[in-house]
């Protein structure tokens, strides 16, 4: 692919509409000030003091970022709770330019939050403490999981893709419920000019005549059922062909820093990463990857092409610390020429 290539998916961007459907979290950040602690007098315990706050769309919302910030129309369907970090969601998503209509505010539920706490330690340095999760850990209510099938089959054959980014690991707790992977399924069949594409933290294995977009562990642990101590080159690709067999369709493997292996019809390629230099963070990069293939796939791109500019983009991400990164167009040209020779490939 070379720039005049990448330039005109790129533009083709702008004129993609893609439904992001799936669990969104709210990503919430306590910046703490050792400094300022306090004992407390009750327990003696060091009591740590928050000087900001800030919160961002997370999971299903990091991808609708990406997307947004590649030009593409967004829509988001999910359910969330009836709670001040949902209210934080909607407005993070909204101020994204993400169209939120279709998100089920539903009673009796979480909005699924990733609290990260991060200590500013004297010396200016900054470190993230232990994680606080808020999930729902019932199952989904029977009248959210009737308004999300419904509302997937009035929005999918309105928009060129669907990304499906199943997050929660606890089986029908989450939007991507057993009932709702059938439907995706009969929708991906009834609609062939529509694309979809999943991305699933525990159930990747579990998704028919869909895109599969699953990282090395994810795609292992779907074949084998456990954690592997390693994943080889030959693994990853056993388990991929295993996947692209169930679904019927493409299967893009991400493997970190050796890239990302497709599987076709055709056969299997490897596409290699782009390298970078200097500190990474690797958050939210299989979100960024999945937002900026789909976007290329939904614009005309091979499966190829759409390997190279997901690549791009994750690049570009990883190298924004302590923030789930995005990437713009130009951006992605950027990096594209100082890849050359090897992105032109």
């Amino acid at each position: 692919m070379d720039r005049t290539r990448l330039e005109e998916l790129l533009h083709n961007f702008a004129n993609v509409h893609i439904l992001v459907a799936g669990d969104f979290f709210l990503d919430e950040y306590l910046i703490l000030d050792r400094a300022l602690s306090e004992s407390s007098v009750e327990t003696g315990l060091e009591a740590y003091q928050v000087v900001e706050v800030c919160s961002s769309p997370g999971v299903a919302g990091t991808v609708c970022a990406n997307l947004r910030s590649l030009g593409a129309r967004v829509s988001a369907l999910g359910a969330i709770g009836q709670d001040g970090r949902g209210f934080e969601l909607k407005r993070g998503l909204a101020e994204r330019g993400v169209v939120i209509e279709a998100l089920i505010e539903t009673p009796g539920l979480f909005t699924p939050t990733y609290t990260k706490p991060m200590m500013r330690e004297p010396d200016g340095q900054q470190h993230e403490l232990q994680r606080l999760d808020i999930k729902n850990r019932q199952l989904m209510p029977a009248s959210a999981e009737r308004m999300i099938i419904d509302r997937l089959r009035c929005l999918a054959p309105q928009v060129d893709g669907v990304i499906i980014a199943d997050q929660v690991q606890e089986a029908n707790c989450g939007t991507v419920t057993g009932k709702v992977r059938a439907e995706i399924g009969a929708l991906a069949q009834a609609h062939p000019e529509v694309l979809f594409a999943a991305d699933s933290r525990r159930r990747i294995g579990e998704f028919e005549h869909i895109i599969l977009m699953p990282n090395a562990l994810e795609a292992v642990e779907a074949i084998r059922a456990k954690r592997p101590e390693e994943i080889s080159l030959d693994l990853a690709r056993a388990c991929g062909t295993v996947l692209h067999r169930r679904s019927g369709k493409p299967v893009f493997l991400t493997l970190g820093d050796q890239g990302v292996l497709i599987f076709t019809d055709a056969g299997i390629e490897q596409i290699p990463a782009i390298p970078v230099q200097g500190e990474i963070d690797i958050v939210g990069a299989g979100d960024s990857f999945t937002a900026a293939a789909m976007s290329a796939l939904c614009s005309g791109a091979t499966p190829h092409e759409a390997a190279l500019v997901g690549n791009l983009v994750a690049s570009i991400t990883i190298q924004q610390v302590g923030t789930t990164g995005t990437a713009t167009p130009a951006q992605v040209i950027r990096q594209f020429e100082l890849a050359a020779p090897l992105g032109g490939g």
